[in-house]
């Protein structure tokens, strides 16, 4: 598939056959994230692949609307940037969700990009703050988004 159908074949999917994703495919996905340019060439970002069905129901609850597929979803992506290691972390973190996207749709997968940074969960816990805990993830690192992976 060349570039312009990739990005014209990309649409945000909140719904998936109740099927696993491959970890091998997970971590091409990553790969491709990997390559995203980032400023100074500081490469902030780092990603944690969920596979876990009863981790994925906990992080649909990350944020008050706008994360319930990921209980359905084969696995999710949580980006997470070092904001030590770069002031423009946010930036470089989204440039790396939009290429996980776009590697998803490359390997026939559907995927949606779940906003956590300055969000709110079900319980009006910071979202942020709910996937660490959940996750341990641990200071300087921050959470940008999750990315919900799926057959479709």
């Amino acid at each position: 598939m060349d570039f312009i159908d990739l990005i014209e074949k990309r649409h945000s999917i909140r719904s998936y056959k109740n099927e696993s994703v491959d970890e091998e495919l997970l971590n091409k996905i990553v790969d491709c994230a990997k390559l995203a340019p980032s400023s100074r060439n500081k490469k902030p970002c780092d990603y944690i692949i969920v596979k876990d069905k009863e981790t994925l129901a906990k992080l649909s609850e990350a944020k008050a609307a706008g994360s319930q597929m990921l209980k359905d979803a084969g696995a999710a992506i949580v980006v997470i940037g070092d904001s030590e290691k770069s002031d423009v972390w946010v930036e470089d973190c989204s440039i790396a969700m939009t290429y996980l996207h776009l590697a998803a749709v490359n390997y026939g997968l559907g995927s949606c990009w779940v906003q956590i940074r300055k969000r709110n969960a079900a319980n009006c816990e910071d979202s942020g703050n709910y996937v660490k805990k959940l996750l341990g993830i641990k200071t300087p690192f921050e959470v940008l988004a999750v990315l919900s992976v799926g057959v479709v």
